[in-house]
């Protein structure tokens, strides 16, 4: 089969033949139709990620057709349209992932390839409304956007919430998720094409946010925010600190920009703020996610869509993130 394989840090990925997968006890070989890029993906090309092993099949998301199983694997998935949770191992325990804990793409190898073997633990069927790229572009970045709105921001209908880094990928399906649940979103980029993007997806209003007054003009017009989904950090993070109503919530899913330069305690305590972390999510947040995008009928943002032998232009948009929505390989 035909994949991208990262064989040293700090270098395009290789497109080459390698051994078709053979399944283990339990499952299935999936052959791919279209595999997403996540952030992950870049990071690990630059080594900016833990325990990393060459040669490896990158890629976390996928969706595609049941081709075959292996002993002890259920054989009522043969022939069937499924979608891949990349979170393996989550644990026992719903509020924080256990040690065995991993993410598909590394050490596992990953989607990035025409044909995956996958634990039937980790199938799920390929929404109806949603075409191959689409169904590819969902899991990891819903899974991501549902548990930090949901699971830990506890987000209620009518609650205002503040989406930062509108484009990326987990901020542009947590803003169509919110919006559905009834809050009002507002969104911060550095881009008002993006945030004008964003705007005629549904989001009350945008922000410039490397404009030194964007937190004073947000909560001039709109009053001040009860959930913020953030997976920046870096300097800017004081302002959402600033921005957060007495009691509100700052749910961080990542930290793209780096530590924050202070946090300015007195008025975290002072606000009874909730700090929270939060990372991919359980298997019950990936069912949950998937039953609220098919009750609304929500579609993932496709921004390109590149054959899997271009895999490395795909990278290279991404470093630069222009993009608004997903970056997508078709893989057959």
């Amino acid at each position: 089969m035909k994949a991208l394989v990262l064989n040293e840090i700090k270098r395009p990925l290789d497109f080459e033949d390698r051994p078709g997968p053979v399944g283990e006890e339990g499952e299935v070989i999936v052959r791919l139709r279209a595999a997403a890029l996540n952030r992950r993906d870049y990071w690990i090309t630059q080594g900016l990620y833990p325990a990393i092993r060459c040669p490896v099949i990158l890629g976390s998301d996928g969706a595609g057709i049941v081709a075959a199983s292996s002993g002890g694997a259920d054989s009522s998935w043969q022939g069937r349209e499924v979608i891949i949770n990349p979170g393996y191992g989550w644990g026992d325990k719903s509020t924080v992932q256990g040690p065995d804990f991993r993410i598909l793409g590394m050490p596992d190898d990953g989607t990035f390839a025409e044909e995956i073997a996958v634990p039937t633990t980790q199938l799920y069927p390929k929404p109806d409304h949603l075409g191959w790229e689409e169904a590819a572009a969902l899991p990891l970045a819903g899974l991501t956007a549902y548990r930090a709105l949901f699971s830990q921001g506890k987000l209620q209908k009518g609650e205002k919430v503040l989406i930062t880094g509108i484009g990326g990928g987990v901020a542009s399906i947590a803003m169509q998720l919110a919006t559905a649940a009834g809050a009002a979103v507002f969104v911060t980029s550095s881009s008002q094409v993006k945030i004008d993007r964003a705007v005629s997806m549904g989001a009350a209003a945008g922000f410039d946010y490397t404009e030194s007054e964007w937190a004073e003009s947000l909560t001039s017009q709109h009053g001040s925010i009860d959930l913020i989904i953030d997976g920046a950090g870096g300097t800017g993070y004081s302002a959402l600190i600033d921005v957060a109503s007495a009691g509100g919530r700052i749910v961080n899913y990542g930290a793209t920009a780096g530590a924050p330069d202070t946090i300015e305690l007195r008025k975290v305590f002072w606000k009874q703020l909730h700090l929270v972390g939060s990372t991919m999510g359980s298997g019950e947040d990936f069912e949950a996610m998937l039953e609220m995008v098919n009750q609304f009928r929500i579609k993932p943002v496709i921004d390109h869509v590149f054959p899997l032998s271009k895999g490395n232009e795909a990278l290279q948009r991404m470093e630069t993130s222009p993009q608004f929505g997903k970056l997508v390989l078709r893989t057959t």
